[in-house]
């Protein structure tokens, strides 16, 4: 597809312009891009060059995003793009996210035709996920308001590097979003994602703010971001920011890209983790990619009630009421949606 007029963006002097998308603003001079490499100023106007460029398409699980608390057991249609607005080392996705448009093969694909196959493979809801979907904006935000009139959801998964007024454009079509908390501290942003913490914490407290369903996961890698201070940080600000019911997972670090002579998280760190916060008033607390470890398992905040047991991706016991209630003491469970059936999944790209 051609390069599509960018939204969000400031025409500046001698033909500089600034981008308003993520809280890094890049002023770019003409023939240049921004950070993200996906947002070009062609003689004074910023253009996305990835409308409509899809790197991959999958049908999914909605606790693979991860989403535990948000219509357990259905399926979401998965698509991403190429690009990122941040730096991580360790991203599993690399071979997307830390390249530019024209360097991996990508399929043009208008919004209509996501529409057509997340009916077609029976999803409730479409993600946007695998690289940083907020530099997509204008894809996903077509994308997004077709969605709604289908009567499908749209789910964010990002790294929460938005700006307020790029949120305010995008926030009517989400309905969930999956925020990527990479540690709690500036010094970590700046090293390793070339990004601000600030950035992130406004816009998901912005979020929550506005009604969309928040889920918040911590990657732990150890010796980086694993200190139990932090963690209690961390989980101080979940608790007193968004809430005690926003859900949050600490996942296991897996050797990756250019951290791939580490070792993986130690479940014992993930374990602690979880304990952590949970004693500071956080009723949702999940660790993952540690398939069997109890900390998969939704339990009653009050009377700690095992309520949904999962293995990986599979909700492998439900016991909840039709109205989302313990069924030993009555407590409300933050559950967002109705609990969907399905065959036992198993990965499949479209």
């Amino acid at each position: 597809m051609p390069a599509k007029e960018a939204l969000l963006y400031d025409q500046l002097a001698n033909k500089l312009v600034r981008c308003n998308v993520c809280p890094r603003r890049c002023v770019i001079k003409p023939d240049q891009r921004g950070f993200c490499r996906t947002r070009e100023n062609k003689d004074g106007k910023l253009y996305t060059l990835i409308y409509g460029e899809v790197t991959a398409m999958a049908v999914d699980p909605i606790e693979k995003k991860p989403l535990f608390n948000f219509w357990p057991g259905s399926l979401i249609f998965s698509i991403s793009t190429v690009g990122c607005s941040f730096t991580c080392p360790w991203c599993q996705n690399w071979n997307i996210s830390q390249a530019s448009p024209g360097e991996v093969v990508t399929e043009q694909v208008p919004p209509e035709k996501i529409i057509e196959l997340t009916k077609r493979y029976n999803c409730h809801s479409i993600a946007y996920t695998y690289n940083e979907p907020i530099i997509w904006l204008e894809y996903v935000l077509d994308t997004g308001k077709l969605a709604k009139k289908e009567g499908f959801l749209n789910v964010l998964v990002s790294n929460g590097f938005i700006t307020l007024e790029a949120l305010d454009v995008i926030a009517p079509v989400v309905d969930a979003a999956n925020i990527d908390i990479k540690g709690f501290t500036e010094e970590f942003y700046r090293k390793y994602c070339g990004a601000t913490l600030k950035g992130v914490m406004e816009a998901t407290e912005a979020m929550v703010k506005k009604g969309i369903h928040v889920e918040l996961t911590n990657l732990i890698v150890p010796g980086i971001n694993d200190s139990p201070e932090e963690t209690k940080q961390i989980s101080q600000w979940v608790k007193n920011k968004l809430g005690p019911d926003v859900p949050l997972h600490f996942s296991q670090f897996y050797p990756m890209y250019k951290m791939s002579y580490m070792q993986p998280t130690p479940i014992s760190t993930l374990v602690r983790a979880r304990e952590i916060a949970q004693n500071e008033g956080l009723n949702y607390v999940y660790i993952g990619n540690v398939p069997g470890e109890k900390g998969e398992n939704t339990y009653c905040p009050k009377c700690k009630t095992l309520l949904i047991e999962r293995y990986g991706f599979e909700v492998s016991k439900w016991n909840l009421t039709d109205k989302m209630q313990c069924p030993k003491c009555g407590t409300p469970i933050a559950i967002k949606g109705q609990r969907e059936f399905r065959e036992t999944w198993y990965p499949f790209a479209v």
